[in-house]
This record gives structure tokens, C-alpha cells and sequence, in this order.
């Protein structure tokens, strides 16, 4: 019996030795099981936070149709140099075009307008116009008579525009051509027989104009 108790005080000993073991042992599971790199702690959010942060690509940007000219429009103006007129109708992707400086030289040209806007007329004795329609604009050259200017021909409204008068009167053939500019100005040349001459006024209302003492009515041009 007196041997016993140091017997008992060794195996109390030992049981405690092994319930602290198997407690360090639960604690150090629990932990690696929900460490800082166990999913859903907060160790994984900055994963998240990227792919919240990624930008989304930008959309491509659509693109507009390129602006083709008008398939009905008038233009005038004059060349650089202020010294003659130009006139253009512009119908369905045809056009039609005088030239002319008010005293004795004048051309009739015509061709086509391209999609992009641009023209290339030509006429008689190797007259050409090359032009571009930018905006309510057409700028370009015109080559007449082994001379080239550059001109500026703004959109016209009625009564500006490119008028024609062709008929007979008393026995001469009459043959006549009229710019009517933005500002009310007029620019044209009258043939008698083929001879030209600086042309008479017309009315831009009504196309009525007087030559030698017979009224005429010149008309609006188009291709």
C-alpha cells in the first residue's frame, strides 16, 4: 500500500503529459487548416482585387460612313485671280461646268464626280477642270486656252447658278452663257453667229433677257 502512491503520481503524470499533447496537436491542425493561405481568408482577396481591377477592353469604335457628295447641287465663283467665273451643276454624279470671263473666252465642260467628291471635266480645244467637293465648296484648277487658274466655286442657292440661252433671232444664231454669282453679279458672253460679245443683263427670276430689241429666256443648266 505505501508503495502505491508514488506508482499513482506517475501515471497521473503521464495522462496529463498525453491530454497536453493531443491538445497542441488539435491546435496546430485548426491552424494550418484556416492559415493566411487557406482559401477564403483574407490572405486570397488581393486575387480578387486584381481581377476586379483588370480593365475591360475598350470597344472598338464604329466608323462613320464617308460623307459622298450630293447628287444634286449648284456651285459658282470665281478663279483666284478675279479675272473670269465658274459655275458647276452637279446632278446624280454627272456634272456640267462654264467657264468664262465676261469678255471673249469661254468653255463648256462636263464629266463625272467621283464618290470621294472629286471631278475631271472636260471640253473643247483641250479645256479640263479638276475639282473637289469639300463641304459646300468645290475648289480646283481650270485649264482654257493654254491657261491655268485656280478657282473657288461656293453652293448656290436660286437664282445664283449656271444659266443657258440658245435660239435664232432674225437670221444670226445666239448663243449665250450666264453666271449668276452669290452676290447678285453677273458674269456672261453672248455669241452672235460665233462671235462673242459681253452679254446683257438677265432677269435671275425669270430668265428673261433682251437681245437686239427680241426677249429670250435663258434657262437653268444641268447635265
Amino acid at each position: 500500500m505505501k508503495r502505491s502512491g508514488p506508482l499513482l503520481t506517475l501515471l497521473t503524470g503521464l495522462l496529463l503529459d498525453l491530454f497536453m499533447l493531443s491538445l497542441n496537436a488539435t491546435t496546430e491542425t485548426g491552424s494550418s487548416s484556416y492559415g493566411g493561405d487557406a482559401p477564403g481568408t483574407a490572405a486570397s482577396s488581393p486575387a480578387k482585387g486584381t481581377a476586379k481591377g483588370t480593365p475591360k477592353p475598350s470597344a472598338t469604335p464604329t466608323r462613320s460612313p464617308d460623307a459622298k457628295p450630293p447628287s444634286k447641287a449648284e456651285y459658282a465663283g470665281r478663279t483666284d485671280d478675279d479675272t473670269s467665273a465658274v459655275s458647276i451643276s452637279v446632278r446624280g454624279g454627272k456634272a456640267i461646268a462654264y467657264y468664262c470671263d465676261g469678255r471673249d473666252t469661254e468653255s463648256w465642260l462636263k464629266g463625272n464626280v467621283e464618290d470621294d467628291g472629286s471631278m475631271r471635266l472636260t471640253g473643247k480645244h483641250g479645256a479640263k477642270l479638276d475639282g473637289q467637293i469639300t463641304g459646300k465648296k468645290v475648289r480646283g484648277t481650270v485649264d482654257v486656252d493654254k491657261a491655268t487658274r485656280k478657282f473657288t466655286a461656293d453652293k448656290a442657292v436660286k437664282p445664283s447658278g449656271l444659266y443657258r440661252a440658245t435660239t435664232e433671232v432674225r437670221g444670226a444664231k445666239v448663243d449665250g452663257g450666264w453666271i449668276v454669282l452669290p452676290d447678285g453679279r453677273q458674269v456672261g458672253i453672248l455669241k452672235r453667229d460665233g462671235k462673242p460679245a459681253k452679254a446683257p443683263r438677265i432677269d435671275p427670276g425669270t430668265g428673261t433677257v433682251r437681245v437686239d430689241g427680241d426677249v429670250l429666256t435663258a434657262r437653268p443648266v444641268t447635265p
